[in-house]
C-alpha cells in the first residue's frame, strides 16, 4: 500500500521536472535552439495548431532558425505568430521559408531571464513539495486507520522524504545549468 503511494508520488515529482525542462528550453539564451519556437502557436486551417504541425524546425547556424513550412499558403500565419509572440524576434520570409535571426542577449535581458529560470524552477520545487505534503497525509491517513504499523509510516515517510529531496536537487541542477548557458557569452 505505501509502495504504491511512494511509486505514484515519485512519478508525479518526475512529471514535474520534466515540465520544468520543457518550460526553460523555451527560455531563450544568446543561440538559436528550434525548441523557443515549439509553444508558438500557429492559425491555420481555421484552428490554431503547434507550429512543429505545420513546419520543421531548424537552426543551421548559432544566430538563425529556419523555419521550412509544408504548406506554403501558411508562411503568412506563422509570420504573423513569430511577431506576435513574447520573443521579440523579426522573421523575414523568401517564400519558400522564413529565417528568423536571433539576436545575442543583452545583460539586461539575461538577468531579466534568470530572474524567470529561478521563478519556474521555485514553482516545480512548490510542485515536488505539495505532492510530498499530499503523499504524506495519505501516508498519516493509513496510518490513522490502522492499516499500517507506526514504524511502516514512519519508514515510508522517511523513504518519501528522501525522493523529494533528490528531485529538489535535480530541479536546483537544471535551474543552475539553464542559468550557466544564459550568463555565459
Amino acid at each position: 500500500m505505501s509502495a504504491d503511494i511512494l511509486r505514484a508520488g515519485e512519478e508525479r515529482m518526475a512529471k514535474s521536472l520534466d515540465a520544468l525542462r520543457r518550460e526553460l528550453s523555451t527560455i531563450r539564451t544568446g543561440r538559436a535552439n528550434p525548441s523557443l519556437l515549439e509553444h508558438l502557436q500557429v492559425e491555420a486551417y481555421e484552428t490554431h495548431v503547434p507550429i512543429n504541425q505545420v513546419a520543421s524546425l531548424s537552426a543551421p547556424e548559432a544566430h538563425l532558425i529556419l523555419i521550412q513550412p509544408w504548406d506554403r499558403n501558411v508562411i503568412q500565419a506563422i509570420e504573423r505568430a513569430l511577431q506576435r509572440s513574447e520573443l521579440g524576434l523579426n522573421p523575414s520570409n523568401d517564400g519558400q521559408v522564413i529565417r528568423v535571426p536571433v539576436p545575442p542577449l543583452t545583460e539586461e535581458r539575461r538577468r531579466e531571464f534568470v530572474k524567470v529560470v529561478k521563478q519556474r524552477a521555485e514553482e516545480a520545487r512548490v510542485a515536488v513539495r505539495n505532492i510530498r505534503r499530499d503523499d504524506m497525509e495519505q501516508l498519516r491517513r493509513l496510518e490513522h486507520d490502522g492499516e499500517m504499523s507506526e514504524d511502516q509510516a514512519q519508514r515510508a515517510q522517511a523513504q518519501l522524504q528522501k525522493v523529494t529531496d533528490r528531485f529538489v536537487e535535480q530541479i536546483d541542477e537544471v535551474a543552475r545549468r539553464k542559468e550557466t548557458e544564459l550568463l555565459e557569452l
